[in-house]
């Protein structure tokens, strides 16, 4: 497998488990105004159906794919210390960018310094995901063309 296809699988494993996440969070009632799909949808003027495809669509491929390209520069000493790297990079311009837009001000601070900190959780949490998710796709051999899987590289049981 490419590393732009694990990039694609490991981004949209990522974003199942952020956006599982996100639900969670909103079912609790913790920061309802902190809603990333509303807040798209809005920002598109489309449906939640729509927002949510877009949602998976930037998780699943513009940083999927983003982690296998850039992963030789990203800091950090392992895919998921990467992955961080990469989340923490993405979280940026979401908080310069999208937040103002979304008339949240910026880095969210309209919505307190909570919802600073949950969005920044999130992405940490997204990138973990993505890299250990990469990792666990397991490991090309240029020398042999062999792809080593995570059970033959762990070892005996």
């Amino acid at each position: 497998m490419s590393n732009t296809s694990k990039g694609t699988v490991a981004g949209f494993a990522a974003t199942i488990v952020l956006s599982m996440i996100m639900v969670a969070k909103s079912m609790m009632g913790l920061l309802p105004e902190l809603n990333v799909i509303a807040m798209l949808g809005s920002m598109m003027n489309t449906t939640p159906v729509v927002a949510w495809v877009i949602h998976f669509m930037i998780g699943t491929f513009a940083w999927g794919i983003g982690f296998a390209f850039f992963l030789n520069v990203l800091p950090g000493k392992s895919n998921p210390g990467k992955g961080i790297s990469l989340g923490i990079m993405a979280w940026v311009p979401m908080m310069v960018v999208v937040m103002p837009t979304a008339n949240a001000g910026v880095f969210g601070l309209d919505m307190g310094m909570m919802a600073l900190a949950m969005t920044l959780m999130l992405h940490v949490i997204y990138g973990a995901v993505l890299g250990l998710v990469f990792d666990r796709l397991g490991v090309v051999n240029v020398a042999t063309a062999h792809v080593a899987t995570v059970a033959e590289t762990a070892g005996p049981a």
